[in-house]
């Protein structure tokens, strides 16, 4: 019995998704489906009665029947510098036309060695061009560093369609070249890690938590219908499902009533806790509750901890202490707050009593003596 069940690392933040930043810079075919379809951010579909003039419409990305010599390759930029925890290929939809097997390279490229990649224009029917082939085989991509095998993928029915792969390396990527072979299709293409970004310079203001500068959610209470990871995303959330919702809790009141400073007066409460990019400290938050119109939460607060080691644990909690106070929330709207932190480490987000948040922002300074 195959165990279907998504593994540790699918808790990590996703780094190739067009909604973190990832990019598709190369493809050598695009004849049935483009190769961007399989950074897209909402799950894969299926329409039967779909067509083109190229074939039957799929939602990921297909290349056409091999009929000359090689096998397909793409190259994806990711979202920042990372270490690479696990990968999922998913190949929903595609049951008698999915690629068999798959590898994948990676490398850590500069912004020179990007450059002679050539100008990506995807289009539905085509294929690399001779030049272009050319052109991007002063890259050696072939050469970069295997960090999966070729390796069996299993057909795109329900049970079988999710393909997990853990990844054991420290080191760093930029960027991936994703093999199939000889040819067929992929619907999605996830990259679990975590950012590894530069220093940011002295007295820079950042987002300290984003995915980008290294923030990684570690704990939360509920995540019913959707991740709290997705609130570190760098990228506006553009539908409801890319956002951190709870389901309503069976606690609330039979009749609900108010607190004097207009917050509601409720038994229970969702929690989750992110591990800042960098220690700092806080001066501005932003709590974004883009798309959620009738489920947004009645109010956020926001705690913050410092501590000595990198993981946080529910066993051995630390002593919070308050960033922002309780706040009302509203509708489909960026709520901006000032603050005045201490240095910390980690912080907490509890919303009351449930509902959805699209984004936070924790903008701040990076405290260089509490990295040395």
């Amino acid at each position: 019995m195959i165990d279907t069940r998504p593994p540790g690392f699918s808790e990590l933040c996703e780094l190739a998704s067009s909604s973190s930043g990832g990019q598709v810079l190369f493809a050598t075919d695009d004849f049935f489906a483009p190769c961007e379809n399989m950074i897209s951010d909402e799950e894969p579909i299926f329409i039967p009665e779909k067509f083109t003039e190229y074939g039957k419409w799929m939602d990921g990305w297909e290349t056409r029947r091999k009929r000359i010599s090689g096998h397909d390759w793409c190259i994806i930029k990711l979202a920042t510098k990372c270490i690479i925890k696990g990968l999922l290929v998913d190949t929903a939809f595609f049951t008698g036309n999915n690629a068999p097997k798959y590898s994948v390279q990676a490398a850590s490229l500069t912004p020179e060695e990007e450059a002679l990649i050539p100008e990506r224009k995807p289009q539905m029917g085509t294929a690399c061009s001779e030049y272009n082939l050319e052109k991007i085989g002063h890259l050696n991509s072939d050469k970069w560093d295997e960090i999966v095998p070729m390796t069996p993928l299993r057909p795109g029915y329900e049970d079988t369609r999710f393909n997990y792969q853990k990844v054991v390396s420290d080191e760093t990527w930029t960027h991936l070249r994703i093999n199939i072979y000889p040819d067929g299709g992929i619907a999605r293409f996830r990259v679990y890690g975590e950012a590894k970004p530069e220093m940011p310079r002295h007295n820079q203001i950042i987002d300290l938590v984003s995915m980008l500068s290294g923030g990684t959610c570690q704990g939360y209470s509920n995540a019913h219908y959707g991740h709290p990871k997705n609130m570190i995303k760098p990228s506006k959330s553009c539908v409801m499902s890319d956002g951190w919702e709870t389901a309503r809790r069976l606690d609330r009141p039979n009749v609900i009533e108010v607190n004097d400073d207009g917050t509601l007066r409720v038994p229970g409460q969702e929690w989750a806790v992110f591990k800042l990019g960098f220690p700092g400290k806080i001066s501005k938050i932003c709590i974004d509750t883009a798309h959620f119109k009738g489920n947004f939460p009645d109010s956020v607060k926001i705690e913050g901890a410092y501590l000595d080691k990198d993981n946080w644990c529910a066993e051995d909690e630390p002593t919070w202490h308050k960033i922002l106070k309780p706040s009302k929330m509203s509708a489909d709207k960026e709520h901006w707050f000032d603050c005045d932190s201490e240095v910390v480490t980690h912080v907490r987000v509890t919303m009351a009593p449930d509902g959805g948040i699209s984004r936070i922002r924790t903008l701040g300074y990076v405290d260089r003596l509490a990295i040395q």
